[in-house]
């Protein structure tokens, strides 16, 4: 199956976000991708937390997520929306991925489990807890051929919640980023493989790339890699673009099977911990 990744560098307007995307978007389905992703924060990225929360609106109200379903639907094509910062029911915010359908439905949604709080070496400080409420399940779902498990960007860093998507039957992680620059030069490649390596499953991350808006730089260099650990695809800069890839959907099982590490694990008693 062919898909493609969209790397962005998301403006800080949900209408000028739109804008952006969609062009890129359409490239995809014109390269012949059945499957597209797009990264997290594809509707708005704004730092601003007072700037940010007035913009916001539900995932059925977003205008980007809107005219993307309106896409996907024109396409008929799979659509990822990597996430898009939304209103949860509760009034709360949310870092929310949608697996959109070729009819244009929300067909699922995960809520991004674990929260970038970290204070940087170069002096950049992130509280993502201080505006997002995280989401507590994780995800499956089935794109046509594909079996995706859906995560969003510091989630890369848990292995545990790999493992636990490809037990329940995943075989493709979708890991939409906006990877800060010094993380994404040390860790970006080494840990998308290794999630790839350690589940047998493809991993597809589009990323944003580029100086935002808001003043933000994110990495980009969106990347696609197969289940024996080789990349499959990557971008080498921080613009917008597109990245194609094709993923022989027969890859999985014959990782799976040559390295059994899922079959073979076995529980164990934690150690003791030791004292500071």
């Amino acid at each position: 199956m062919k898909v493609a990744l969209i790397q962005t560098r998301t403006p800080a307007t949900p209408q000028a976000a739109l804008d952006h995307v969609l062009p890129l978007v359409r490239e995809a389905v014109a390269g012949g991708a059945r499957f597209i992703a797009t990264p997290e924060g594809t509707n708005v990225l704004q730092r601003d937390r007072d700037q940010l929360l007035p913009l916001l609106r539900s995932l059925e109200d977003d205008i980007v997520v809107a005219g993307l379903r309106r896409a996907a639907s024109e396409a008929g094509a799979w659509l990822l929306i990597g996430s898009a910062l939304v209103l949860r029911e509760d009034g709360k915010a949310a870092n929310r991925s949608a697996l959109v359908g070729p009819d244009g439905a929300i067909v699922a949604t995960y809520d991004k489990l674990h929260m970038f709080d970290v204070d940087l070496p170069t002096g950049e400080t992130a509280r993502e807890s201080a505006t997002y409420e995280p989401g507590e399940r994780a995800v499956t779902a089935p794109a046509g051929d594909l079996k995706v498990g859906m995560s969003v960007c510091y989630d890369l860093r848990f292995p545990a919640l790999y493992r636990a998507l490809a037990l329940a039957g995943a075989e493709v992680m979708t890991i939409p980023a906006a990877f800060t620059r010094p993380t994404g030069a040390a860790h970006w490649e080494v840990l998308m493989r290794a999630r790839a390596i350690e589940t047998g499953s493809f991993v597809l991350a589009p990323a944003q790339g580029g100086r935002h808006e808001d003043g933000r730089g994110t990495y980009g260099h969106s990347i696609a890699v197969a289940p024996w650990g080789e990349v499959l695809g990557q971008l080498d800069h921080d613009e917008p673009g597109v990245l194609f890839a094709e993923l022989d959907l027969a890859a999985p099982g014959k990782a799976r099977a040559a390295i059994p590490a899922l079959a073979n694990a076995r529980a164990f008693t934690l150690p003791e911990r030791l004292a500071p």
